[in-house]
């Protein structure tokens, strides 16, 4: 596997060992393109954000925002 794939491979290791900061880091990217884009892509932030909670099993939204 290439270098991107390695990388991605090992970036969904740490995530899978600590899912409540992948949470946050998935949760705070989400909002920031939210708030730059003021929320025009809102449906489709959401719906990569759970795409990536559900690749590393993540819980989903993060309450202390």
């Amino acid at each position: 596997m290439g270098k991107l794939g390695d990388m991605a491979n090992k970036a969904k290791e740490m995530a899978k060992a600590h899912p409540d900061q992948a949470d946050k880091g998935v949760d705070g990217v989400e909002r920031m393109v939210d708030e730059r884009t003021g929320d025009k892509y809102d449906a489709q932030t959401d719906k990569a954000a759970d795409a990536v909670h559900r690749s590393y099993g993540g819980g989903g939204e993060v309450t202390d925002r």
